[in-house]
């Protein structure tokens, strides 16, 4: 058995409650042997459901370790989650990277454009294979269209923080890198309109409303017609299948370029969010 270590700021949180079994699951999918086997979390209460680490722990037959750097030596697999707080993302890089080790990071990838370079100088320095996403990449929704060039996407969640990173995913493997500038417009409280332009006939609208289920519209070149679906498509599935195969090989199935340029236009909508009707450089 391969053993995969996770890395979180708490552990009793819903990605992390779930990957265990859908690694398991992937397994017999592809004739692969991991399992989710070390931990360390920095806070020990899970604050949303009072969870201690050695209560999930327990809960999961996943051993507890006291150290990050405990977790990356007896581990084959790196999974660093913190989800919800992506500015923990530099620091436990820091100490994960230099092992070497095939490393998954939960999405958003970093909070600010410096952490994220300061990453990917990391990871190039220590040659690490590493990977990152949001599972709205995953979304079958998004074959629909081969050369599109324009793409409006509708999602919500607790904040622009924690889930306009899924939109965006979208929005980059649909149009890929490039981007000039985005703009914020507030409809009301729940809801925020962001606009992202390119220096040619590329362009995104992605609607963050609060509680609104994920969708996408597109539309291709040549073609009158445009391509609307709500995003129901099994995208954790494929998530977990393709980080699976990433432990396995130490290959992303994209290229690098689009997780920095995810991070870029993640990073300008915040600044927009906070200046709304300005147009802010990505």
């Amino acid at each position: 058995m391969k053993k995969i270590g996770f890395i979180d700021f708490f552990l009793s949180q819903w990605h992390a409650n779930n990957y265990p079994q859908w690694i398991r699951e992937a397994n017999e999918k592809l004739g692969t042997d991991y399992a989710v086997a070390y931990a360390w979390a920095e806070k020990d209460v899970s604050p949303y459901d009072g969870v201690t680490t050695d209560e999930w722990c327990r809960t999961m037959g996943v051993e507890r370790c006291a150290t990050i750097e405990e977790v990356c030596r007896k581990s084959d697999a790196i999974v660093i989650l913190s989800p919800d707080d992506p500015e923990n993302h530099l620091p436990y890089a820091k100490a994960v990277l230099p092992y070497g080790k095939p490393t998954y990071m939960d999405k958003p990838f970093a909070a600010t454009v410096e952490d994220a370079l300061e990453m990917e100088a990391l990871i190039k320095a220590h040659g690490t294979p590493f990977f990152t996403t949001s599972a709205l990449r995953y979304a079958t929704e998004l074959d629909a269209v081969e050369d599109c060039y324009a793409i409006a996407t509708m999602g919500g969640g607790r904040a622009v923080l924690q889930y306009l990173i899924h939109q965006i995913e979208m929005v980059v493997k649909k149009l890929g890198i490039g981007a000039k500038t985005v703009r914020m417009q507030k409809l009301c409280e729940d809801q925020k309109l962001f606009t992202v332009r390119y220096a040619d006939d590329r362009s995104a609208v992605m609607h963050f409303a609060a509680g609104a289920p994920f969708a996408v519209t597109m539309s291709q070149r040549g073609a009158d017609a445009v391509t609307h679906s709500p995003v129901t498509s099994a995208i954790f599935d494929e998530l977990i299948l393709d980080m699976v195969r990433f432990f396995e090989t130490g290959r992303s199935s994209f290229d690098m370029a689009e997780t920095m340029e995810a991070n870029r236009i993640f990073a300008a909508c915040l600044k927009a969010e906070q200046t709304p009707d300005q147009e802010i450089a990505v």
